[in-house]
């Protein structure tokens, strides 16, 4: 019989010393009983339920479910809790504290005897904060999401959380749709607990972690408040306690091929560009190489066959019913659009996981032959307005505005925006190019989800529904429109996009991969010579996020937390 591994939580609890006596003594005044610590597996619940992120309110009600598998495969659970992000009420943006989210996950994991840790996420910043911050101590660890709220309902039609905002609202702009009635959709659109049911960057963030293999199959889609997911929660406890055993870090999952699988899933499902800044950044923590280029050339000719809003008509419980992600990675299976040999938390391979999962409705999970796009994924775009690349995502684009020559209208802020939209007289029409600044990592700061513009009204009572905006900001996976996003380097870092004035030519060719502004350098060099940086943060943890964080095309990470650090046995103090 094989020797069993020591395990980590052994250094806090095993023995006859005087720090193992404390440790545990400290540990039953919640009343655990003396075999609690007979080398059991210890098991880090790490939280993010809050009342004040509504995604992931109902996630304290799980993790008893968690708990419970735990016990029954013979580990001890132990829940704690982290920052949680809620995208929904934070202000200015929750990608702001995206970073300082993952600190604390993971120097909450280093500082404490932790065999495995179940990662409870929803709203998508508690996504990758959470993976990343694992990822940089790299013990056994296996994510639960809390799963997309039931269809929106208002009037007899399906609304999807998101993205029927902005196509209300752009409706009211026009004219077309009252007060009332938008006031009156609110409740139909979040009817039950859990995260956007639409394609957002939740349901994005929910499928790369099924994707990469780092959460169990049908993660993804399972409604929050179907039992289905209850189920999912308790056989997710009972598994990291076998990864424990198994000794199956994040290291030996996040591999380049696990995440090529999930570039290529985003673009099957039609999802987040904001996926691209999240991915970049876990991968960054685990010490796996992934640039922008990579997006493109894996995700590039990747059709987009999940007919969801925002790119298409459905939502996640029809996507649920249809079959889910399983189907999903089958079809690119199929197609040698997926590394099939790769590990996941399951013990299986991502091919395993998937060889016998049906299609039940190929109208919501489509045939290659019948693709919602040809070409999904991610267009990564370069030129001398954006030298370390931009990003668009074709599916929620309009075709014709694909490849386009503009005159710019120019908004050095948001609250520049807002104040000048709205004005009959601004000078805009519907070939005009909206170029948005300072929205970018440091410049918001945060990198807030401001990039799809609204259209001005005068615009929108004339029937244009789309035009092309540019800028360094993000937009909601929820959002849909010709949309440029994360351009760096951005404006606040003096970035070419920093020099760009009204009624400047700005060429967009998607197919070539090109964004390009019609100055001469020569002229732009005289723009940088009287450009002055805005003013920023000068204390607290903003000032640390403005001074230390990267560009978009790194993840917007900081600078000094990259690579995996692990986890080894702090020093004890007693």
């Amino acid at each position: 019989m094989a020797e069993r591994r020591k395990l980590r939580s052994e250094a806090w609890f095993g023995g006859t010393s005087k720090d193992a006596f404390m440790h545990r003594s400290w540990m039953k005044n919640q009343g655990m009983p003396a075999d609690a610590f007979d080398g059991r597996p210890v098991i880090g619940i790490c939280n993010t339920w809050s009342e004040l992120t509504p995604c992931n309110a109902h996630l304290r009600e799980l993790a008893d479910r968690v708990k419970r598998g735990i016990l029954e495969a013979g580990g001890l659970p132990l829940e704690f809790p982290v920052m949680s992000l809620g995208e929904s009420n934070m202000r200015p943006t929750a990608m702001l504290y995206r970073n300082l989210a993952s600190m604390d996950v993971e120097e909450s994991i280093r500082a404490n005897p932790l065999d495995g840790v179940v990662l409870m996420v929803g709203c998508d910043k508690t996504t990758p904060a959470l993976v990343m911050g694992a990822a940089s101590c790299d013990i056994p660890t296996i994510v639960l999401s809390g799963g997309p709220m039931l269809n929106g309902n208002y009037r007899g039609e399906s609304i999807g959380s998101g993205t029927v905002v902005w196509r209300y609202h752009e409706e009211v702009k026009a004219g077309r749709m009252s007060v009332d009635d938008f006031i009156g959709a609110e409740a139909g659109m979040s009817r039950s607990a859990g995260s956007c049911m639409t394609m957002g960057t939740a349901s994005t963030m929910a499928s790369m972690v099924e994707a990469l293999g780092i959460a169990l199959p049908h993660n993804a889609a399972i409604p929050a408040v179907d039992s289905r997911r209850q189920a999912l929660a308790q056989m997710t406890g009972r598994r990291i306690v076998d990864m424990v055993h198994e000794d199956l870090t994040l290291s030996k999952i996040l591999t380049p091929e696990a995440f090529q699988n999930a570039i290529r899933v985003n673009g099957a499902i039609g999802g987040s560009t904001n996926a691209v800044l999240h991915l970049i950044a876990i991968a960054r923590r685990i010490g796996t190489p992934l640039t922008l280029e990579d997006w493109d050339r894996f995700g590039r000719n990747v059709p987009t066959i999940v007919d969801l809003q925002p790119s298409g008509r459905f939502l996640m419980e029809e996507f649920y019913y249809a079959g889910g992600l399983p189907t999903v990675m089958r079809a690119l299976g199929e197609h040698d659009l997926l590394n099939r040999d790769v590990m996941t938390v399951s013990g299986k391979t991502a091919w395993q996981n998937v060889v016998d999962a049906p299609n039940y409705n190929t109208e919501v999970i489509r045939d290659f032959d019948n693709a919602l796009a040809d070409q999904g994924g991610i267009a990564v775009l370069r030129g001398n307005l954006a030298p370390l690349g931009a990003v668009l995502k074709p599916s929620a684009a309009t075709p014709e505005l694909m490849v386009h020559r503009g005159r710019a209208v120019v908004f050095e802020t948001i609250e520049d925006y807002k104040r000048r939209i709205v004005d009959p007289d601004l000078d805009i029409d519907a070939s005009s190019v909206m170029v948005l600044k300072n929205c970018g990592p440091k410049g918001y700061p945060g990198m807030a989800e401001v990039g799809n513009m609204g259209l001005p009204p005068k615009l929108l009572a004339q029937g244009v529904s789309d035009m092309v905006r540019i800028s360094d900001a993000r937009m909601s996976g929820t959002a849909y429109g010709t949309v440029v996003l994360h351009v760096a380097p951005e404006a606040a870092a003096g970035g070419p996009l920093a020099l760009v004035e009204e009624g400047d030519m700005i060429e967009l060719d998607v197919p070539n991969r090109r964004l390009h502004l019609e100055v001469t350098d020569a002229e732009l060099e005289r723009r940088r010579g009287k450009w002055q940086p805005r003013p920023s943060a000068q204390s607290g943890y903003e000032s640390l996020y403005v001074n230390s964080v990267l560009q978009a095309d790194e993840g917007a990470d900081f600078a000094f937390l990259g690579g995996c650090r692990g986890a080894g046995i702090p020093r004890n103090s007693h």
